[in-house]
This record gives C-alpha cells, structure tokens and sequence, in this order.
C-alpha cells in the first residue's frame, strides 16, 4: 500500500485520480435509511463506469489486488445538502486516508418523488464531473506492485527465544527496500475514535484512528495506515523518509 501526499489543488485533480485503479462506492450513505435506497448508489457506479474506471460497491466481492492494497482505490460517496423543496446531491472522491480529491458540482431535483428527485440529482451531479480518466499508476505504485518478498532464515535459537514471550510465531521477511517485517500478537485497547495496540509487556505500540472503511485505520502520529489482509494486520508508514511494513496478529 502507498500514499499520496502533498497538497492537491482542482487543477491537479486530473492528474491524481488517473492514479488510482479503481473506484470503490458506498452501498450506505449518510442521508438515506437503506443500503442503496433508491438504488442511489448502484446509479453511481453504473455512471462511473462510464468514465472509464473499474467501479464496485463496497459490500461486493473485491479483486485481491484491492484486499492486499486499498490504497489502489477511490471511494464515492454521495453527499446531501438537500432542502425541503429541492434535492441537492454531490459526488465526492476520495482517497484510502479520507482525503477529498474530486467533488462534483451539486446537481438538483425538484421532484417530489423520492427515488426520481435523487436519481435525477446524481445524474445532474455527474454531468458536472470532467472526468478524461486513464489509469497512470505512478512510480512508487508500480515499484509496489512489483514487490517481491523473500523469505529469510531465522537461527532456531532466536525463534524459541521470541516464543517464550509472544504468543504467536514470529515470521520475517524483506521486501525490496530490504526492509524486515515481523509478525507478533497485539492486544486492542478501545479509546475514543479507536484503539490503542499494545504488546505483552505492555506498551503501546500503535494508536489508531477509525476511518468509514472497514479494517482501515489510520495509525495517530505515524503518517500511515493499518489494514486487513486475510488473518493478518499490516501496519505501514515512513521512517526517516522510508516505507516501513509490519504484519501483525491483532485481538480486538
């Protein structure tokens, strides 16, 4: 998984959205009771699909690729700023840390028919969006692509030694930054807007912070993210400038 950083203005939002592979959307927004009432959010992605991206709603099956790397993808979601008389709906893009990238003019209803006032809003709001798109991954996203770990042996002496204080197998590995990723067992403290992770001494080793995405949290002071991948955790921020990579048993 990687990062975009820096500063984007809405005239470098072109270039940045090529960035990204996919386009995940929210099957529940924040005005509307059901998921995807009034087909709201199926309407999305079928229009978004039209601009050229691979498009999913978040409660369907996944490529893999996406599970060991979200940051490939952009999240949709509908914003409301609706009045009593005329449906205002926005389309909103953003990246896998919650960072708003792409925002639609709002487009407007005034039916006063439930699922026509929305429907024609969201397709009034995706008129607005100029949206050329051809994927560009950029450098540091293909160099993680690529990446290739390989497994390194460990003395026996040093794995029974780490058995006796961590409840889990450690596993090491390098990726091609020659990085070493360990596997260990924190223990999820619940705190306001997330968790504290703590070894077994104790000390705490992460404070994370929610995000709307499920199995993402963004890791308080760290400039980084921790994620969900199969029965792992893998936490990932910079170090002096480097990507560093933790794998992580967590018992929530």
């Amino acid at each position: 998984m990687f990062f975009f950083l820096g500063t984007l203005s809405i005239f470098g939002q072109h270039k940045n959205i090529n960035n990204y592979k996919y386009i995940i959307v929210n099957s529940k927004v924040d005005f509307l009771k059901e998921t995807d009432e009034y087909q709201t959010s199926s309407l999305t992605k079928f229009l978004l699909k039209k601009n050229g991206y691979t498009v999913f709603l978040d409660n369907e099956e996944l490529p893999s690729e996406i599970i060991k790397n979200r940051c490939l993808a952009l999240t949709a979601n509908l914003v409301s700023s609706s009045s009593l008389f005329l449906t205002k709906i926005s389309i909103v893009l953003k990246d896998c840390f919650g960072k708003e990238l792409y925002s639609s003019e709002e487009g407007k209803s005034k039916s006063k028919e439930y699922k026509k006032s929305y429907q024609e809003a969201i397709r009034n709001a995706h008129t607005t969006m100029d949206l050329k798109y051809s994927y560009q991954p950029n450098e540091e996203q293909q160099t993680l692509v690529q990446e290739v770990k390989t497994r390194i042996s460990i003395p026996a002496k040093i794995i029974n030694d780490v058995k006796e204080v961590l409840p889990v197998k450690i596993e090491n590995f390098t990726n091609n930054n020659g990085l070493i990723t360990k596997v260990n067992t924190l223990y999820a403290q619940p705190k306001e807007n997330g968790y504290q992770l703590i070894n077994t001494k104790p000390e705490v080793i992460f404070s994370v912070l929610k995000t709307k995405t499920k199995d993402l949290f963004i890791i308080k002071d760290k400039n980084g993210i921790l994620y969900k991948n199969s029965d792992s955790w893998i936490a990932e921020y910079y170090k002096n400038n480097k990507l560093v990579r933790e794998k992580y048993k967590i018992k929530f």
